[in-house]
């Protein structure tokens, strides 16, 4: 993992031209989603910091470019699976789980266990499908603009669990 660390290098945090406190919002954000991932390596931690703040940096440009929602989706998808990748080169697969779900107010781990107390006799296929719909809900969360369209997406996708 050291070689691909070394070869990615540092990860610059893209506040040029932005209001400084904004800066400071998103990156107290993040830095409460990144101190949960208990990242010992501080070079590594702020890059992660980083990739989040940039992250939430870049969906704000988009919406704030964008009225058109075609134009928002298409930038939204163009752009999504840029940000799994670039934590990849930091963090394991569970600690980009952790981060999602920290950019989602942890709805996906909460909604999960709520759903596996309330029918405690789901098959193991029923749970599986349960937490795809729940991360495939995440998905789209993670790009949404605010904190009401994030729940918004939840909304639809436990729906679709209890109506199944």
């Amino acid at each position: 993992m050291c070689g691909c660390l070394c070869a990615v290098g540092q990860v610059k945090l893209d506040s040029a031209g932005r209001n400084s406190d904004y800066v400071k919002a998103i990156t107290e954000r993040s830095m409460k989603i990144v101190d949960g991932l208990k990242i010992n390596d501080d070079n590594v931690r702020n890059n992660v910091l980083n990739i989040i703040c940039n992250r939430y940096f870049k969906l704000n440009d988009i919406y704030e470019k964008n009225k058109d929602r075609n134009a928002i989706d298409a930038e939204l998808y163009k752009h999504h699976f840029e940000f799994a990748a670039d934590l990849a080169n930091y963090v394991n697969d569970a600690q980009v789980e952790a981060i999602k779900d920290g950019m989602t107010y942890g709805v996906v781990p909460k909604t999960y266990k709520a759903h596996l107390e309330m029918i405690p006799g789901l098959k193991e296929n029923e749970k599986l499908q349960i937490l795809n719909w729940l991360k495939e809900a995440r998905e789209f969360a993670i790009d949404a603009s605010d904190s009401k369209s994030k729940h918004a997406w939840f909304g639809k996708y436990k729906g679709r669990i209890n109506n199944w």
